[in-house]
């Protein structure tokens, strides 16, 4: 089992449930996150923020805010997550920064409360 974690901007959110609905996924979580990408924040302002020099921390406040987006979680079956990351891939790309990020990480376990099913059984 891996859980893919996507952060997306927060308009996309419908046409990535389509996406994943069409994908064959039927549970997923989503919350509320807020963020930037390494590319919207000029490198020496992080560093002289770092060394105390006000006015890049204050410079950094201006440029650096941050952004609202979305991420969801996904717990699939191995065989699945290459098209569960394309789908939703396919939906969020507009070849601009902000797009956002997909993670892939592995699961050694999950349960469903409800039934005490554990493994796959606990995802389907």
């Amino acid at each position: 089992m891996k859980e893919i974690m996507a952060v997306i901007r927060m308009n996309m959110m419908n046409q990535t449930k389509q996406a994943l609905t069409a994908a064959g996924v039927s549970a997923f979580f989503a919350q509320d996150a807020q963020g930037r990408g390494k590319g919207l924040v000029n490198p020496a302002l992080l560093e002289g923020a770092g060394q105390g020099v006000e006015e890049a921390a204050a410079l950094l406040g201006e440029k650096g805010r941050l952004f609202p987006k979305r991420v969801l979680t996904v717990v699939v079956d191995d065989p699945d997550v290459d098209a569960v990351v394309a789908a939703i891939t396919q939906v969020n790309q507009t070849g601009r920064p902000g797009d956002g990020k997909i993670f892939v990480m592995p699961v050694g376990d999950a349960a469903r409360v409800r039934t005490a099913e554990t493994g796959l059984k606990a995802i389907e």
